[in-house]
């Protein structure tokens, strides 16, 4: 039997041009939590590009720099606010008195773009370079706090 008459036909006079064959189901693959932390832990060395390790798992770099977006917000939702305590300290009179001899008499300069915020019987002041993330964060702290 020649091989002609093996050949596929979409109609008796002409041969099929194209065939697809399917090896799967087609279905997205699901990446259990374990896996997609050690890829992106992978992409995180020194030695490695975020392409170099989305190529090598079979994944687009997209998908691997979703994977550490989102990492990183929950990184950032479990810790705690990383406050530092802050102690005030009464000034000494004393001192006080040799610094105001010694400072020239002129009127005070007032800053400009400074942002104060009392709440709590507390007060907070927030220079011109201060991020809003930053004084968002302070807010929250102040809201949360007893």
């Amino acid at each position: 039997m020649p091989i002609s008459e093996f050949t596929l036909k979409s109609r008796d006079d002409e041969p099929v041009r194209r065939l697809e064959i399917f090896t799967g189901s087609g279905r997205r693959r699901e990446w259990p939590p374990e896996e997609k932390a050690r890829i992106v832990a992978e992409s995180y060395e020194a030695a490695e590009t975020v392409c170099a390790v989305a190529r090598r798992h079979g994944l687009t770099p997209q998908q691997l720099f979703t994977w550490r977006r989102e990492a990183r917000k929950r990184m950032e939702a479990e810790a705690p606010p990383a406050f530092v305590p802050a102690v005030l300290v009464a000034a000494d009179p004393v001192a006080e008195k040799e610094q105001k001899s010694r400072a020239k008499r002129r009127a005070p300069r007032r800053r400009a773009g400074t942002i104060e915020i009392e709440a709590s019987g507390v007060t907070v002041r927030f220079g011109d370079g201060a991020s809003p993330a930053t004084i968002t964060a302070v807010i929250r702290a102040l809201k949360d706090a007893p």
